[in-house]
């Protein structure tokens, strides 16, 4: 049986990986950052020119699905190394995002 995934399990698996292939010169914030913009620029790419329908059933097709699959890791990936680096827990910073959210736009009754 495979143990549950969490945030700093993944962290570690891929600081392993980056550190195996001698990576960690080339993982500084400023190009982790970069990357991250590339891959999500990916994922944009994917929905650019669907309309809102289409883009709602991107999943249905195999094909697309595995695209998208594959861009949210690469987006995932590199948003984890990024907090890595720079000491940032992503689960404490969108919990107190979301609790700011919460003060900034209060219900309209």
């Amino acid at each position: 049986m495979t143990e549950p995934l969490d945030v700093a399990k993944l962290q570690r698996r891929l600081a392993e990986f980056a550190a195996a292939r001698n990576w960690q010169p080339y993982h500084t914030p400023k190009n982790l950052a970069a990357a991250l913009s590339v891959e999500a620029s990916e994922l944009v790419e994917i929905f650019q020119w669907l309309t809102p329908e289409e883009s709602a059933r991107v999943m249905t097709d195999p094909e697309t699905a595995h695209r998208v699959t594959d861009e949210v890791a690469d987006v995932l990936a590199y948003l984890l190394q990024l907090c890595e680096v720079l000491g940032i827990d992503p689960l404490a910073a969108l919990d107190a995002k979301i609790d700011r959210n919460e003060r900034r736009f209060p219900i309209q009754e």
